[in-house]
């Protein structure tokens, strides 16, 4: 992709990848009201600018709205699997005190992420074998060094149970 726009380094996997905030499961989704003038809604322009790409990158199942120039104020609104809302003011806070204030309220706790990330390092372990949605390999013969599936390259005769005994029969005689 070119590096073309206003902030391109906002598209860069490096850069989303930086964001902090990883929503509870419970989140579903989440509506930004903020105005495009205005002093007191600064803070949320440069939240909704800069950091809700990175939210979007790490939050995938996150539905996010944006709604401009539909409220006197810019707030946050929270909708939760349960049915419950939760609303976040945002009128005088920079981009920063919002992204805290956000993670802090329903964000996962980093003892949280980082049990999932080993959960994800043990089932991602090359020595499991199993569907590709949880292991990296399916079969034994993907692994460098094995025999290969007999269903893609035939096995020697040899090694099959009716070569075997046709060697075992041959020899007798």
């Amino acid at each position: 992709m070119p590096m073309k726009g206003r902030f391109p380094i906002r598209r860069t996997l490096q850069y989303l990848g930086q964001g902090s905030v990883v929503f509870k499961d419970s989140v579903k989704v989440m509506t930004v009201n903020y105005n495009t003038h205005g002093e007191l809604g600064e803070g949320a322009r440069k939240f909704v600018f800069f950091n809700i790409p990175q939210i979007q990158y790490k939050n995938p199942w996150v539905q996010i709205m944006m709604f401009k120039n539909m409220t006197p104020s810019p707030f946050l609104r929270f909708y939760l699997d349960s049915g419950e809302q939760v609303l976040v003011d945002m009128e005088t806070k920079n981009n920063g005190e919002i992204v805290e204030h956000i993670r802090r309220i329903l964000g996962k706790s980093e003892e949280t992420l980082q049990r999932e990330e080993q959960e994800r390092q043990r089932l991602s372990h090359p020595a499991n074998f199993g569907p590709r949605k949880y292991c990296l390999r399916e079969c034994m013969c993907e692994v460098e060094g094995q025999v290969p599936c007999p269903g893609l390259v035939p096995l020697p005769k040899e090694m099959t149970g009716k070569g075997r005994a046709a060697l075992r029969a041959s020899a007798q005689d």
